[in-house]
């Protein structure tokens, strides 16, 4: 096989051309972004490749032979060169009589275990990148390449009740079968033996866990992966049950509108309930794949038996909360009960699963809410501490979905035995790969709404937030500037992992949402957006104002200053007030910041609208943090003259003002440029002689949203440089 016609279920995506320009360890590289970028072949941060390749040691500059495989943790789609370990092949091999001596040995040994450190003394070239725990897979398999994937297709057979049979049907020879084993020295001993007495053998499915293929050629290897994984899919679809898969339908979906209305209306208060112990993040997956499940009837059965590859249960626990409502009645009320009895009981089956599974020296028990709920009508919501991981849940349970579609084909699906889950789940190696994780950042696990993201303190604040963790929903009347600082965001920090996720749900750690925050309906919108998105809120920052100046009389129209008091004052009500509601379903202490300015306590000619509202917007800070007390805490940063980017003084402003105070300046002088005479000017006003700029308020808005000033509430911080006729009176 050598094209993509060669197959029907998976991608051909080597392309001599690419590859041949390429050698070594940049080879295997392209390898496995090719296999990654098929994502019928793997799950996100799921298998391993690898290379036997001969490198020139450092210290003695001879030629010896190294085994590069894919770095623990690390993606294949996504995968770099620094991703990937590498290690002395005849060290590896010079660990064999430590294992096969020793006399206790086998699966789930303490000498299995104490296998995995000894990798560090065997890495070549003081390559820092931790290596991947199927290591002897790769080191003892007698080929120069293997690919190690988690195809669904190939699960489905190894998640069959008759799993071995149907290999053999599918495969004759040509592929061994080797039934569920934790990965470790003993099954990758177990393979090599098995390939001595199978020379013929091009490849292995492994029970309840994925495939593995091997040649002597890199490019072999790819296709043999490929056509493993094809014609898995081929038998499958050959035997697929069409309108009865999963026994048939159950429930008839909720049309979209419907259903998603119901969605956002259900998911800060689903989002308060799971965050018992720590907030999550959510994914929404309403797809007809997702929704032909729920509704199904054999949906709550198979789900109830759990999920069967390690790689998905490490994220979705071991089986997901299925709720029992009908989506015909369409009544939240009863979804809402429905729901809460489900939590109670997951909870309490979780804590027996862990205490009849558990060993002396197993870690505590982590949280035993659930990361996946399945809904009838609406589909899928899955949890986690940040979008990525969310969406990654999202990703396996699909996955699981598939395999549990795949098995009921051809046989009767077989999820794993608890016992052997849960060893996985609090296997110490895992729970070392958890503690070797970066701690938290301040705002992780923040859903933090920007109205005003599009430009000056809206825009700085997005971006000094998100460098603490927070995701960020930039909000503006201008959608195009809205979404460039979301773009800017994920261009500079990524746009995640994962690929669960419909709809707006399919998304990064930022988004770019238009508002007008003097219509509710329109605020209303964009938080459903945000619900749909994320699962929550858990603060609010509204930077967005508007300054209009009198005509040369020195009038204002009653309609600007309508418009005036609609942006400054009645919007940030709004907003809030629309934001409370989410924050009171959730039950989750929240934080809304308005901007407000120094002009609200020093009066001065020429802006009777603008310092009037914001003089009306200090004290609705003082009401809501009174309304709103005591789950939701209200402040406000008070800026002065922030010149710099800011959409409140466009050049025409500029110059006005330049010629109010007699600054010199030129009318071919770039905008820019008059902005920062002006600043300037400003500055030499206040007390510290500093111009303020929008990182300025941004800083203090982290302030205010962290848990920094947590004790704050009904406050107005100046960030002014310190303006004396706006002290305090």
């Amino acid at each position: 096989m050598s094209n993509q016609e060669s197959y029907k279920h998976v991608k051909y995506l080597w392309h001599d051309e690419e590859a041949g320009k390429l050698s070594g360890v940049d080879r295997l590289v392209y390898r496995s972004n090719r296999l990654g970028d098929d994502l019928t072949l793997t799950n996100t941060g799921g298998g391993n490749t690898s290379s036997k390749l001969m490198e020139k040691d450092p210290l003695t500059q001879e030629e010896l032979e190294v085994l590069w495989i894919k770095g623990s943790g690390g993606d294949l789609r996504t995968a770099k060169r620094d991703g990937f370990a590498s290690l002395y092949l005849d060290k590896i091999r010079a660990m064999k009589p430590l294992y096969l001596n020793h006399p206790e040995k086998g699966p789930k040994t303490e000498i299995e275990d104490a296998m995995y450190p000894m990798y560090s003394h065997c890495v070549f070239n003081l390559n820092p990148r931790a290596c991947s725990i199927d290591t002897p897979l790769h080191t003892l398999v007698p080929f120069k390449h293997v690919d190690h994937l988690h195809p669904n297709a190939v699960i489905a057979i190894a998640a069959s009740v008759n799993q071995e049979r149907l290999t053999k049907e599918i495969y004759g020879d040509e592929v061994l079968y080797v039934p569920w084993q934790r990965p470790g020295f003993d099954i990758g001993l177990r393979i090599e033996q098995l390939i001595r007495d199978n020379p013929q053998a091009r490849g292995v499915v492994l029970g309840h866990h994925g495939m593995s293929s091997w040649s002597n050629d890199d490019k072999t290897c790819y296709e043999t992966a490929l056509e493993i994984i094809d014609r898995a899919a081929q038998f499958i679809e050959a035997h697929d049950k069409g309108e009865m898969t999963f026994g048939g339908p159950k429930f008839q979906p909720l049309a979209d509108d419907e259903r998603r209305q119901l969605i956002a209306r259900l998911i800060p208060w689903l989002r308060g309930q799971v965050s018992v112990y720590k907030r999550f993040v959510g994914t929404v997956q309403d797809d007809e794949k997702m929704l032909r499940f729920v509704n199904s009837i054999d949906g709550p059965r198979l789900a109830g038996l759990g999920t069967s590859c390690p790689d998905h249960f490490l994220r979705t626990k071991i089986k997901p909360l299925f709720i029992d409502w009908n989506p015909a009645s369409g009544d939240l009320e009863s979804l809402k009960a429905a729901i809460s009895a489900g939590l109670v009981q997951y909870r309490k089956d979780y804590e027996a699963y862990y205490k009849r599974c558990k060993h002396p020296d197993s870690p505590s028990m982590r949280d035993p809410n659930p990361t996946v709920v399945l809904i009838p009508g609406l589909g899928m919501i899955a949890w986690g501490k940040n979008k990525s991981e969310s969406r990654v849940t999202a990703e396996f349970y699909n996955c699981a979905i598939e395999v549990m579609r795949g098995a009921e084909a051809i046989d009767q699906y077989e999820a794993m035995d608890q016992q052997e889950a849960f060893d996985i789940e609090y296997w110490l190696l895992e729970e070392a790969k958890l503690r070797r994780m970066p701690p938290e950042k301040e705002l992780d696990r923040q859903i933090v709404v920007i109205v005003g993201a599009g430009a000056g303190i809206g825009k700085a604040t997005a971006h000094r937030l998100v460098r603490d963790g927070a995701h960020i929903v930039c909000v503006d009347l201008d959608e195009t500037a809205a979404k460039a600082t979301a773009q800017g965001i994920i261009s500079k920090y990524g746009e995640g992992i994962g690929v669960g996720g419909t709809g707006i749900s399919d998304c990064g750690p930022a988004i770019g949402l238009a508002c007008d925050i003097t219509s509710r309906a329109s605020v209303q919108q964009m938080f459903n957006d945000v619900l749909l998105a994320y699962g929550g809120i858990d603060a609010v920052v509204v930077t967005a104002g508007i300054f209009v100046p009198p005509d040369k009389t020195g009038n204002i129209e009653d309609r600007l200053w309508d418009k005036t008091f609609a942006i400054n004052v009645t919007g940030a009500y709004i907003v809030a007030d629309e934001a409370n509601r989410i924050f009171r379903q959730q039950g989750l202490p929240g934080n809304v910041v308005l901007t407000t300015s120094a002009n609200a306590v020093v009066a001065k000619k020429g802006s009777l609208a603008y310092d009037t509202s914001k003089a009306a917007a200090n004290h609705l800070v003082r009401e809501l943090a009174i309304e709103l007390a005591p789950l939701v805490r209200v402040n406000a940063v008070a800026p002065a003259t922030v010149v710099k980017g800011s959409t409140m003084f466009p050049r025409d402003r500029v110059i006005a003002s330049l010629t109010k105070y007699a600054i010199d300046f030129s009318e071919d002088e770039e905008t820019d440029v008059l902005r920062e005479k002006l600043a300037e000017f400003y500055a030499k006003r206040s007390l510290t002689q500093s111009p303020i700029e929008p990182e300025d308020q941004a800083e203090a808005i982290f302030l205010l949203v962290s848990q920094r000033l947590a004790k704050t509430t009904g406050h107005v911080i100046p960030v002014d440089g310190g303006l004396q006729d706006g002290f305090l009176r």
